[in-house]
């Protein structure tokens, strides 16, 4: 061990070797990205500047949005860098570094996701004790509750990688760090790494889908009772959004983290890992934004008075 060379740096081979098409993908994840920017970042501003949008629902909406901001700037600008550059590598500190927040704002996500479920169950099942139920003290200590779960899980997965040793390949087949990564090219034993990533993952995906599908079992329950097809169509048109989010999510999340590892499938794992890092941020405002008549008008008003 003494005589190998320890590995100080990795090198990411990305999305492809071919320059042109690197070009073609710099584009088209630069207009992804700042679409992503833009377009949460708008959904932040129209909510903070309209006051009939002052709701729990887009209160955790706008927290929704500023962590697709968070988790999307984790990996893309290394990404855009890689596209172009001759130099393809990140320093191992800067994968750990990568894997924490990245692993941060994913469990963050989850857990937000899970509270609009269960605003959503309030509002459809117990509209009469909503406001008594999703009081503003509630409503922070559960977006609280989110960000220090997403911290938690990332603090459990990246403590026991910093007693890695890196010392025979260096070469990344991935646009980006992710926990499966380092573990391949490490030289120490890791089969305590694989049952923290194994289990956290379990009891992330668990406890935070859980609520989300206990929420909808009641949501589809209460929404199937309602008589008039309009009364219906209303309370579904509440929550589609949200649901069509979550599912999006947590199938390319589940299948890039809980396959089996001997199920190898690299160009699968990069387009699960394309579509809930880079994608999903980017479509989040765009669906909320189609399905919610509530954020149309705002968007309207906003861009109205912004040009008068």
């Amino acid at each position: 061990m003494e005589n190998q060379t320890v590995i100080t740096e990795f090198v990411l081979l990305g999305l492809s070797n071919d320059p042109q098409v690197n070009i073609f993908l710099f584009l088209v994840f630069l207009i992804i990205y700042a679409g992503t920017l833009f377009g949460n970042s708008a959904i932040i501003l129209v909510i903070r500047n309209e006051a009939s949008l002052h709701t729990p629902m887009f209160f955790f909406l706008s927290h929704l949005a500023f962590v697709d901001i968070c988790y999307s700037s984790v990996t893309v600008p290394k990404m855009l860098q890689n596209l172009i550059a001759k130099q393809k590598t990140i320093s191992v500190s800067g994968c750990l570094a990568q894997i924490f927040f990245f692993v941060h704002f994913i469990g963050t996500e989850v857990f937000i996701l899970s509270v609009m479920a269960y605003d959503r169950y309030v509002a459809i099942c117990h509209p009469l004790r909503y406001s008594a139920i999703m009081k503003q003290q509630l409503c922070r200590q559960l977006v609280g509750g989110a960000w220090a779960m997403g911290f938690l899980d990332a603090l459990t997965n990246t403590l026991p990688l910093l007693n890695l040793r890196f010392c025979r390949l260096n070469t990344i087949d991935h646009y980006s760090c992710e926990i499966p990564s380092p573990l391949s090219l490490t030289c120490s034993d890791t089969f305590f790494n694989y049952v923290i990533m194994y289990a956290s993952s379990v009891f992330i995906g668990v406890t935070s889908f859980l609520p989300c599908l206990i929420s909808y079992v009641y949501i589809i329950s209460a929404i199937l009772k309602i008589q008039s097809a309009k009364g219906r169509s209303k309370a579904f048109s509440t929550c589609s959004s949200h649901l069509i989010v979550i599912s999006l999510f947590y199938l390319s999340a589940f299948f890039r983290y809980l396959r089996p590892s001997s199920l190898s499938l690299k160009e699968l794992d990069r387009v699960a890992s394309i579509q809930y890092s880079v994608l999903t941020p980017m479509l989040n405002p765009i669906i909320y934004s189609l399905k919610n008549n509530e954020m149309k008008i705002s968007f309207e008003k906003l861009i109205k008075k912004l040009i008068h």
